[in-house]
């Protein structure tokens, strides 16, 4: 009735044991949270990589869609979501066609039509 119980020293190899069993848990873990952001990173890089060209030219259309409103070159700042991939033969058709160009890219003098 009298147990003295463990010794410290055993106590003390009990802590250690838990302390290597947690950390095995959560290096685990934390290897897992890291191959997991590996393929999203990747995935990501794919996706980057199959994105098609931007367009060199843009016509941006009214908000029926059934109008041309400006001319952009592509990239520009200023372009919405109406706006779609041009030819530079379209870009040109366009804006001799009274299609105003952006007052921000300028496709006008990029197209030389102003110097």
């Amino acid at each position: 009735m009298n147990d003295p119980g463990p010794s410290r020293i055993e106590l003390l190899r009990f802590a250690r044991r838990v302390v290597v069993q947690q950390a095995k848990a959560a290096l685990s873990q934390l290897d897992r949270w890291i191959a997991d952001e590996e393929r999203r990173e990747a995935e990501r890089q794919r996706g980057v990589a199959a994105r098609p060209p931007e367009p060199h030219w843009l016509i941006e259309q009214n908000l029926s869609g059934s109008t041309p409103v400006y001319v952009h070159v592509g990239g520009c700042h200023m372009t919405g979501k109406r706006s779609k991939g041009a030819t530079r033969e379209q870009a040109l058709r366009a804006l001799t066609d009274r299609v105003d160009p952006c007052p921000h890219c300028r496709p006008d003098t990029e197209l030389g039509l102003l110097d």
